[in-house]
């Protein structure tokens, strides 16, 4: 059965000699994995360019609900990225951002809140010039709402601590040590305050940014299972210092 559906490509793994497989985060099916042939032609009808890391896709699929390997019928980038794959910092954001959404996305039925929340965020930030250094961190601050962990702000004004294993902010240290402490819980409290149209006000030095990821990372590893680790952000952590 045809569906048109929009797409936003998370992975792409080689198979045989021309083909890939190419995991897609799509508006109508969920996450799906389509065999695509001959993409390593000269003359390929659908190139590997088009399917890099968070592009973002107009498709026209062949889906079978018993299928685990699906097929495309039409594909085309649209709208096409004009910086985020010629841009540095940018791309180093894109390549992180992608890790996290594979690592986080696992559902097989559509989330179209979801996907409306990745598919603008992707193109706001190919779009904008400035203000971009905490956009990663907000991504993934705004992604737990959709994951079904986002943090409880409740006494986040009065709070000295944020307990990452269950969500909150609390007055006392936690028993554990999976904490934020003063004066982190208060610029991570900031930075649920914030937006993409404000986030240029929102100031963090290089040292707290790097803080924030590494603690943002153990509370994603701490509410998904299997999550693992993630090194692309110390890619990015290098081109922004």
């Amino acid at each position: 059965m045809l569906h048109k559906t929009r797409g936003i490509v998370l992975k792409t793994t080689d198979y045989g000699e021309s083909s890939v497989i190419v995991q897609v985060f799509t508006e109508k099916l969920g996450l799906q994995s389509y065999i695509i042939n001959g993409v390593k032609k000269p003359k390929a009808k659908i190139s590997r360019n088009m399917l890099q890391p968070l592009h973002l896709l107009d498709m026209v699929v062949y889906h079978k609900s018993a299928g685990n390997v699906q097929r495309i019928a039409e594909l085309k980038t649209s709208p096409v990225l004009q910086s985020i794959p010629y841009d540095v910092i940018k791309s180093s954001m894109a390549l992180f951002l992608n890790e996290v959404l594979y690592k986080s996305i696992r559902q097989q039925s559509a989330d179209e809140n979801l996907f409306d929340f990745v598919f603008n965020a992707i193109e706001w930030l190919d779009h904008q010039n400035t203000g971009l250094a905490n956009f990663h961190l907000l991504f993934m601050v705004k992604l737990t709402r959709h994951l079904g962990f986002y943090p409880d702000r409740y006494q986040a004004n009065e709070a000295d601590y944020f307990d990452l294993k269950n969500g909150v902010f609390i007055k006392y240290k936690p028993d554990t040590l999976l904490y934020l402490s003063p004066p982190h819980t208060q610029n991570f409290g900031r930075l649920l305050q914030s937006n993409f149209e404000n986030l240029a006000s929102l100031k963090l030095s290089t040292d707290e940014r790097r803080y924030l990821i590494a603690k943002l990372l153990e509370y994603y590893a701490l509410h998904i299972e299997g999550f693992g680790n993630i090194h692309s952000h110390e890619i990015l952590e290098e081109v922004l210092s």
